[in-house]
């Protein structure tokens, strides 16, 4: 007959083989997922993180700005905080950064890579999350509002001409051109309601200084 030292011992040693056997298991069902549903699952993460919309402009280093218009002489890096965007109207003053990945737009307003920075002269595409501490009152904007752009080389100001709710795909709502700058602002929509959103709410203010 066991004494009670060599029963907690048995128990123990039984503990310790179920949970390696457990652990056999789940190790072996996340492999058979990852063989079965890796490329899936790896497409999903890049839809979550896909917060931008495409532009119509794949290659950054094409685009070619007006120096008589604003020349810059050093450029953020990708992922820093170069300026604040700010729109008084919806007492929204958020900071901004140089790209969209959601990495940085948990931090603020992110700027399309794939257009001009403001003051070149050209297509300004601003993003940033439709959350209560960041563009959730964007769909409440009037027309005529301001919209003002501080950077770490000027201050420029804009004037909201019109809205419009857009599919998240659809690049021709987000022209890149350099014949006018208009700042094109948006967030996810609606803004309430859970889930994936594929339609966006685009602000597209022109450049009045």
């Amino acid at each position: 007959m066991l004494n009670n030292k060599s029963t907690i011992w048995v128990k123990i040693e039984a503990i310790i083989i179920d949970l390696m056997v457990a652990s056999i298991i789940v190790i072996g069902i996340i492999g058979s997922i990852n063989i079965l549903f890796g490329n899936k699952i790896k497409s999903a993460i890049e839809v979550l993180d896909m917060v931008s919309i495409n532009t119509n402009s794949n290659v950054v280093s094409e685009i070619k700005f007006n120096p008589e218009k604003c020349k810059i002489e050093e450029y953020p890096e990708y992922g820093t905080r170069y300026g604040n965007i700010r729109i008084e109207s919806l007492d929204i003053n958020l900071p901004l950064y140089y790209g969209d990945k959601l990495s940085i737009l948990k931090n603020g307003v992110g700027q399309s890579s794939g257009a001009y920075f403001p003051g070149e002269g050209g297509s300004v595409i601003c993003m940033g999350h439709n959350t209560k501490t960041f563009l959730y009152k964007l769909p409440e904007i009037k027309k005529k509002a301001e919209i003002v752009i501080e950077t770490t080389y000027g201050e420029f100001k804009y004037k909201v001409d019109h809205t419009k709710v857009v599919n998240m795909y659809d690049v021709d709502e987000l022209p890149v051109q350099d014949d006018e700058e208009i700042l094109m602002l948006y967030t996810c929509y609606p803004v309430n309601g859970l889930g994936h959103k594929t339609d966006r709410f685009v602000v597209y203010a022109k450049r009045v200084s």
